[in-house]
């Protein structure tokens, strides 16, 4: 008897997280075909999805806000929609938070009505451990899947509105939804506005490594494909309506980050620059992730060593990548944000 093909619709699948999702699909569920829906914004690349199997994998350009375009873009026979789609930078949702409302609310509420018009089996919405604000800095507290939301940033507001969305969507109308909260990702292509990919691409070209405030501030570390192994895990067996916390445990300040990676490239210290720190920086993030190791059986296969030489292996092998990325627009940000150019002193 043949098995019947899934079909997946991937929203930001050309961005960071997103690709590398969909490469982990590709490799390990030979049931799906999948359709990529990304708008392309800066931080979305072509380059991240380069020689997929197209006979599995077709790449549609659109923003999930625009609804005629969702729409045309979801097969009558989708099985599961799982949207990364989102404006995701903190520093940019402080400087303007207009596109932040739209793709992340308006988006997200866009996909939901498509998602029930076209009878779409399960939602799984990519979120932030973010939406739950920051935890005391000297405590043994963590963030779980019943921690109060409590965001402090307009990127952090804009998804824990979205989450809302998916809780009511499930609770008025029974859509199948599972929320998955994630803390910070690293690994091959992830655009270098964020704190690791900046630091590490200026440490490889000898230029100042911006660290905001006193580099104190605690995040949770995970390699990129740990994460996409766990939201597969919940796309395949979490229960309806669930939201799981998924964590390395792997907490470092960013100032460890920074030195780590520079003893691991054979860079001196004196490369950290400390800069003004950013309006309302959450100071402590922390992830019990003990309901998905327990439910779903997941554990990271990556330390943040093992993880942390991969990264690094693939940027250094990747040059021309990171050159494209860092040309352009991300020049203009990166003056505006730290008051010089990429590639100056």
């Amino acid at each position: 008897m043949t098995k019947t093909t899934r079909e997946i619709f991937v929203t930001g699948g050309a961005g960071f997280i997103g690709s590398a999702f969909v490469r982990l699909l590709l490799d390990e569920t030979a049931d799906c075909k999948i359709t990529n829906f990304d708008a392309l914004t800066y931080a979305g690349n072509l380059d991240n999805v380069e020689g997929l199997d197209q006979a599995r994998h077709r790449f549609v350009h659109g923003n999930i806000a625009d609804a005629e375009t969702v729409r045309a873009a979801l097969g009558e026979n989708t099985h599961t929609i799982v949207n990364f789609a989102a404006e995701s930078h903190v520093d940019r949702s402080i400087a303007n938070a207009a596109e932040f409302l739209r793709t992340n609310i308006i988006g997200t509420q866009v996909l939901l009505d498509a998602a029930r018009a076209r009878g779409v089996k399960r939602f799984i919405q990519v979120s932030t451990d973010e939406v739950m604000g920051s935890l005391p800095e000297n405590e043994d507290a963590f963030f779980t899947e019943d921690s109060p939301f409590a965001p402090n940033s307009p990127y952090a507001a804009s998804k824990a509105a979205a989450e809302h969305l998916v809780r009511a969507a499930h609770h008025t109308f029974g859509l199948d939804t599972v929320v998955t909260r994630c803390g910070n990702n690293y690994g091959p292509r992830q655009f270098p506005e964020k704190f690791l990919p900046l630091a590490l691409s200026n440490a490889l070209s000898d230029q100042p490594i911006p660290v905001y405030g006193d580099g104190r501030n605690v995040r949770d570390w995970i390699y990129v494909e740990d994460h996409c192994r766990a939201i597969l895990l919940a796309m395949e067996q979490g229960r309806p309506g669930a939201v799981y916390n998924v964590g390395a445990r792997n907490e470092r300040h960013n100032i460890e980050v920074v030195e780590s990676l520079l003893e691991t490239v054979g860079k001196p210290h004196s490369l950290i620059r400390f800069v003004k720190d950013r309006p309302g920086h959450d100071r402590r993030y922390a992830i019990d992730p003990t309901l998905i190791e327990s439910e779903l059986s997941w554990h990271p296969r990556e330390t943040w060593e093992t993880g942390l030489q991969k990264t690094i292996q693939w940027y250094r092998e990747n040059g021309r990548w990171l050159e494209r990325t860092r040309s352009g627009e991300y020049q203009d940000y990166y003056r505006t944000q730290y008051g010089t150019e990429v590639g100056t002193s």
